[in-house]
């Protein structure tokens, strides 16, 4: 009798993949963030909502599913199925922030100052591509472009600064609308940044096996530096 081959899924590489999937959500989430902020698009904040429920599923669904895979995993393996948990927590407070953010915007979408839909859009947009660059890193294990995400984030560190001078402040002393609202704003966008940077440093440390600050060291050097080392790299391989 002929035995026909079953695929059978791997549950190590399933939940490599749902954990792609879940920063693409929360890319997507950011994505809805900037469009509601800069066109006061009540149907993009509504979308986020959906998407925030969908990274509560993929986060309970990969946590059950590392518990249960790491017990027959080696080394490596392990320390990939960890990072996939640790990233796919990162995802889901992104999406909890994003939330928040949604539900201010929403109440107050009509009487943001166009100076501060640039920043919060600015904000957003820069968040929605830290998130895509996350995901382009882990899926090709690229620390360089994980580098840029940490990169990412002292620019997001400046917009927030700047709407809280422009708030707090105040130094022209001009009458502010919503200002309250705009810095729980601000702060959903600055600290969703920490998140997506944390993820990135995640990333760096699954595939260098390094803690971050010794791989920026790396990456860090000054062109002079890694033309001697590239030099000398070379001359070794001779």
């Amino acid at each position: 009798m002929s035995m026909v081959a079953v695929n059978r899924p791997d549950p190590h590489s399933d939940l490599v993949k749902r954990t792609l999937h879940a920063c693409h959500v929360a890319r997507e989430s950011a994505g809805s963030a900037a469009e509601g902020i800069a066109t006061g698009s009540i149907p993009s904040f509504n979308s986020i909502r959906s998407l925030e429920r969908e990274l509560d599923e993929l986060d309970q669904e990969i946590d059950a599913g590392v518990t249960a895979a790491i017990t027959q995993a080696g080394g490596a393996d392990a320390r990939e199925l960890l990072a996939c948990m640790k990233m796919t927590i990162g995802f889901e407070r992104i999406g909890d922030l994003l939330l928040s953010f949604a539900n201010s915007a929403t109440a107050v979408a009509h009487r943001i100052e166009p100076q501060d839909i640039r920043d919060l859009t600015h904000m957003a947009s820069l968040l929605e591509k830290m998130l895509s660059d996350v995901a382009d890193a882990f899926s090709a294990r690229n620390v360089k472009q994980a580098i840029e995400v940490l990169r990412a984030d002292a620019e997001m560190d400046r917009l927030r600064n700047l709407i809280f001078v422009r708030h707090i402040e105040n130094p022209e002393n001009v009458p502010r609308q919503e200002s309250l609202q705009i810095i729980f704003m601000t702060q959903s966008l600055e600290r969703a940044g920490d998140h997506a940077k944390n993820v990135a440093e995640e990333v760096c440390h699954l595939v260098s096996g390094r803690t971050v600050r010794h791989v920026l060291m790396t990456y860090d050097k000054s062109y002079e530096q890694m033309l001697v080392d590239w030099l000398r790299d070379r001359d070794q391989k001779r």
